[in-house]
């Protein structure tokens, strides 16, 4: 059983869009901040925001820019690249979870994707309310002078064909003070559209966030099966 609904939050630029899902005693919640382009309605991220739900998370997908901001960014391309910008609306966000009823008591994860991921490196930095960050095929290193004071346990995925964002993500692990792993998909590219490989990012993300926003509360034990049973079909 799920509690679903779409929210806005009001920014100094008008209103971002989102799709809030909560589980039943729902132990902890996800906010996906998309990139490069993408929105809410991200077919890669509603996959894998949708594993995290069988699990038991809750998810919110945000909206990043507003209506009027994504017109403009379909013309020139510069808004996914504002990370000051980008950063700032998951902040906005994480306060809004920080208020609303049905979130205002879960501990609050990261999902970020391309662009977006850098967004979350930013908000996790500047925000110990975010307690784990998983990235996807992301841009970190354009929140390179953050990534020293993130303090969350992070995951960066990545897939092994895509070398440019490999390299970037190797290097920028290092930066990274946190508990971290850097975890790569075997035969995947950057949108991870191989067989299996979009199974992988979700499993390998539901494992992290149980593992860290999860432990000491009380669906703890009823997740762990549902777990073990994602991580034994990973490739070893």
């Amino acid at each position: 059983m799920t509690f679903d609904r779409e929210i806005t939050i009001e920014t100094a630029n008008g209103r971002l869009s989102g799709s809030l899902c909560v589980p039943f005693h729902s132990p902890a919640i996800v906010l996906f901040a998309h990139g490069t382009g993408s929105s809410r309605n991200s077919p890669r991220n509603q996959f894998v925001a949708q594993q995290l739900q069988k699990v038991g998370l809750s998810t919110l997908m945000l909206d990043l820019l507003t209506s009027q901001e994504e017109t403009v960014d379909e013309l020139n391309g510069h808004k996914r690249f504002d990370i000051e910008l980008l950063s700032l609306r998951v902040s906005q966000a994480i306060e809004w979870l920080g208020i609303d009823a049905s979130t205002h008591d879960l501990p609050i994860g990261l999902f970020g994707a391309s662009t977006g991921s850098a967004a979350a490196m930013v908000a996790a930095a500047k925000n110990t309310k975010v307690k784990a960050v998983v990235s996807r095929g992301g841009r970190v290193d354009l929140a390179t002078d953050f990534l020293p004071m993130v303090e969350a346990p992070t995951l960066l995925i990545v897939g092994q064909n895509d070398q440019p964002v490999l390299n970037l993500n190797t290097l920028a692990i290092e930066l990274l003070k946190c508990p971290k792993q850097l975890k790569i998909i075997p035969d995947a590219s950057h949108l991870f559209e191989e067989p299996g490989a979009l199974d992988q990012v979700a499993a390998q993300a539901s494992i992290w966030f149980c593992k860290y926003l999860a432990p000491g509360l009380p669906l703890q034990e009823e997740l762990e099966p549902e777990l073990e049973a994602v991580q034994s079909n990973l490739p070893t």
